[in-house]
């Protein structure tokens, strides 16, 4: 069985032996050092719960970013936890004491990357103050990897706030940008956050992560000239004495039609998803049982690494008034179901002894779809408990 070491802070030798069957964790080394035999778990970061300077006063007028619509989630049906409520309150994601206390939590619990949600959007970024205000200034930040997923989707006007913008679905950004602003979005990844020395890497290539497929493809007009631009990233990235770029691709549903040549054409390093996706089917279990088919599905198509993912569930309530009992997750869900999937995730990271052992997470804080592992005032810790329960080995005994 593997070793893993636990992330710990000024312990004594008294506290180390005394702890030391429950400590065997993760080493946080980047992926490109051999010597390291730890799990990757990645969580998904959603950067929202903050006041954007660019865009915070069109979208969350109240000044706190989306905490705006979290707070004003109703419940749907009998036993329905709506309002969401946080166990440490409604902190602001781009404040770095904030941060500092999610690492701790985060490695203390087996999670040792965090992946931001980044965008772009009309020639410049938006919710990227979390990532540089909070964690890039929280005092251990250098002690937890992370990456971006360009989270190039489109969005719709009452998407974020239907409270502002009621029934208004005309699309107020397009995922999709132009060769001139890739450029810049190149130039800007690369030095300010490639050449961090925890950002996270696999072989020594930095992984940068695209949602959507299809806009990446629509903003240089065709496959081939995507293709090309992608190429020039990955120069870019190699002149800034990497080995070259790691592209990783967010599909959902199975594989079908072209899109494995194409995902294969435009040079992916790996795939992997956002979340289960798929029918939203109420039972956690089902959800979680048909995800893995189509993992299954996957692995078996592509020529490349295929990274597992674990969701905690999926509750979009909040941001869509029409929703009801057959849109969320109810039947099923708890931190023990989580953690049994959680486990198969890992089983299939060691079936391939071959392959970065990464496995990602939906989500750290996704608050407003129903779907984190921050402690709450119904669950508490129980979801952080579960991956360390994972992490731990404490399953291994019971399935070796």
């Amino acid at each position: 069985m593997k070793t893993r070491i636990k992330y710990c802070q000024a312990c004594s030798l008294l506290t180390i032996f005394a702890l030391l069957p429950a400590v065997l964790l993760f080493s946080c080394n980047n992926a490109n050092s051999p010597e390291n035999e730890g799990y990757y778990v990645a969580a998904y970061i959603w950067p929202s719960c903050h006041h954007d300077e660019r865009f915070g006063d069109m979208l969350w007028p109240d000044g706190e970013g989306e905490w705006e619509v979290i707070k004003k989630g109703t419940p749907r049906f009998d036993g329905h936890y709506q309002p969401r409520v946080p166990l440490w309150g409604y902190e602001h994601d781009d404040d770095p004491r904030v941060m500092e206390r999610w690492i701790d939590a985060a490695l203390d619990h087996g999670v040792n990357v965090f992946i931001f949600d980044w965008y772009w959007f009309d020639g410049g970024p938006f919710l990227e103050n979390s990532l540089n205000n909070g964690f890039l200034k929280a005092g251990n930040n250098e002690s937890m990897q992370f990456y971006l997923m360009w989270a190039n989707h489109d969005v719709r006007r009452n998407y974020w706030n239907v409270h502002k913008y009621g029934d208004d679905t005309s699309v107020l950004w397009e995922g999709a940008t132009d060769p001139e602003n890739f450029r810049i979005i190149v130039d800007r990844v690369i030095n300010q956050y490639f050449l961090k020395p925890n950002y996270f890497k696999i072989d020594g290539e930095p992984v940068f992560s695209v949602f959507s497929i299809d806009n990446l493809i629509k903003t240089f007009g065709s496959l081939e000239t995507a293709r090309e631009a992608l190429d020039y990233f990955s120069e870019e990235t190699t002149k800034a004495g990497f080995p070259g770029l790691h592209l990783q691709l967010i599909t959902f549903g199975n594989p079908y039609g072209n899109l494995v040549e194409t995902i294969e054409f435009l040079g992916a390093g790996s795939v992997t998803t956002y979340n289960w996706g798929g029918p939203h089917r109420e039972d956690f279990i089902r959800w979680g049982t048909e995800a893995m088919e189509r993992r299954a599905r996957w692995d078996e198509a592509l020529s490349v690494p295929y990274f597992a993912n674990a969701s905690i569930g999926w509750d979009d309530t909040p941001r869509f008034p029409e929703k009801g009992k057959e849109d969320v997750i109810h039947y099923n869900k708890s931190p023990e179901s989580f953690a049994a999937f959680l486990q198969k995730a890992k089983e299939y990271c060691d079936d391939r002894p071959g392959q970065t052992p990464l496995i990602t997470l939906f989500s750290w804080n996704e608050w407003v779809e129903g779907s984190y592992l921050l402690p709450d005032m119904k669950n508490g810790f129980r979801y952080l408990e579960a991956v360390k329960k994972v992490t731990s080995g404490e399953y291994d005994r019971y399935t070796e």
